[in-house]
């Protein structure tokens, strides 16, 4: 698999560890009530990088699930990407420097206000702000997937490349939670800048199909039972770490 850094996201909903179909809150499925046990377990199988999402925090705004991601820190020692309702320079500063997440995911507020992204890029550096790029019938869709709004996702990632955006998380909504694989055909788009494949992961061949990408972020597919994770983490190379 080469670099590929395979990546497991734990999404938090009501404190819970759930993932969603297509994005609708109304369709979780629950797989646990522990999250800081849920990343314990998945760094004992070998994971070098969690993804962690605040889906409350999505819908509402804000760090709603602060204290439970607070609770994961204190409990490993890999790094965390965390996203989910950061909207203001507030939110940004909690979650990378009082709870010392290592990245933090931007969304409904880059597609608003690109030149925050650029304001957060220049006070903690590129490597520590991700920018996620949430895909509904080719416009980026915001405010935890619930918003249309209106912006072509192809011409979105050229504004973030231009003011310097590292790293990306791509996903199509359509295909999130469907263990339908992800949409190939939009990824091979994308040049330029480093991306995560998100979305629709369903087998160990995806994984070997998103080898030329940054990263790949697996959540139902292991909740499932349909990749042995633990021997594909066992594959991956090491990832350079940040903190």
């Amino acid at each position: 698999m080469g670099s590929l850094l395979i990546i497991p996201a734990i999404d938090l909903h009501e404190g819970e560890v759930v993932r969603l179909y297509q994005g609708d809150y109304a369709q979780k499925t629950v797989y646990s009530q522990d999250p800081a046990a849920m990343a314990g377990h998945f760094v004992k199988m070998g994971a070098k990088y969690l993804h962690i999402v605040d889906l409350d925090g999505a819908k509402k705004g804000g760090a709603v699930n602060a204290e439970i991601i607070r609770k994961i820190r204190m409990s490993v020692n890999v790094p965390l990407q965390v996203g989910g309702g950061i909207r203001d320079a507030e939110t940004v500063a909690q979650y990378l420097q009082e709870i010392r997440a290592d990245r933090v995911i931007l969304g409904t507020v880059a597609v608003k206000n690109i030149g925050f992204v650029e304001e957060c890029i220049a006070k903690y550096t590129p490597e520590r702000i991700v920018v996620s790029v949430d895909v509904k019938d080719g416009h980026v869709a915001t405010e935890g997937w619930l918003r249309d709004s209106g912006m072509d996702c192809f011409r979105f990632i050229e504004q973030l490349k231009g003011v310097g955006v590292g790293y990306i998380i791509v996903t199509d909504i359509s295909k999130d939670g469907t263990l339908s694989s992800p949409n190939w055909a939009m990824y091979q788009k994308i040049e330029g800048i480093r991306v995560m494949v998100s979305g629709g992961v369903a087998c160990e061949a995806d994984f070997r199909k998103a080898a030329g990408y940054y990263g790949v972020i697996v959540g139902k597919a292991y909740y499932e039972g349909k990749v042995d994770l633990e021997k594909c983490l066992q594959r991956e190379s090491s990832p350079v770490w940040i903190s």
